[in-house]
């Protein structure tokens, strides 16, 4: 949890700052193994399936405004994307909330339920740093947010890319999965326990 968001907070490439949160979220993954309890594999489960939604809406976005002449790797590359393309930069914006764990997100519901697993458990240090890690990866995050909604450049950092209706359908799909999972994780969680009862 430590390294992986003190990583992430040194970079200004935004593949490297999703790659180094990803050791953070394995971090978070291992509170809820080494809590052990009845709470474990529905913690797990769910932060999983939050996280992977979550990723491939990420890279997704991070992939649309790339192409073979310039990748979209820097910060920078992001300056203003809201007042070019204000799909693509809701959907980021979902992504990144979520990864950071902010209410009405999946994001939020898994660590959640990964707090509840180390609490059930009396893990508190192991909470503690959580709780501190992922107010540090909330900074990272909120760097990249307030990068597309700023004033846009005079030269549009990322190119006018055409994308196919496909992608689009997928980026919203699983934009409106983090927010349904965030607000009604109820199904999720039914699914789960009846794959895996207690």
């Amino acid at each position: 949890m430590i390294a992986g968001n003190l990583l992430a907070l040194l970079q200004n490439n935004v593949k490297r700052i999703l790659a180094y949160s990803s050791i953070a979220h394995l971090g978070y993954l291992l509170v809820a193994f080494l809590a052990g309890g009845a709470l474990v594999v529905e913690a797990v489960t769910f932060y999983l399936v939050a996280y992977f939604i979550t990723t491939l809406g990420a890279f997704g976005v991070v992939s649309m405004l790339s192409s073979g002449d310039a990748e979209a790797d820097r910060i920078g590359d992001y300056q203003g994307l809201f007042w070019r393309r204000p799909a693509v930069a809701g959907v980021f914006t979902v992504t990144l909330l979520s990864l950071a764990g902010i209410p009405v997100t999946a994001g939020f519901i898994g660590k959640f339920y990964i707090v509840s697993a180390g609490a059930s458990s009396a893990r508190w240090a192991l909470i503690i740093i959580l709780v501190v890690t992922s107010v540090i990866g909330l900074f990272y995050y909120l760097r990249i947010v307030a990068a597309m909604y700023a004033t846009p450049e005079p030269e549009p950092a990322t190119p006018a890319l055409s994308t196919s209706t496909a992608a689009e359908v997928v980026l919203v799909t699983l934009t409106g999965l983090l927010l349904w999972l965030g607000s009604y994780p109820g199904p999720l969680l039914r699914v789960i326990r009846a794959v895996f009862p207690s």
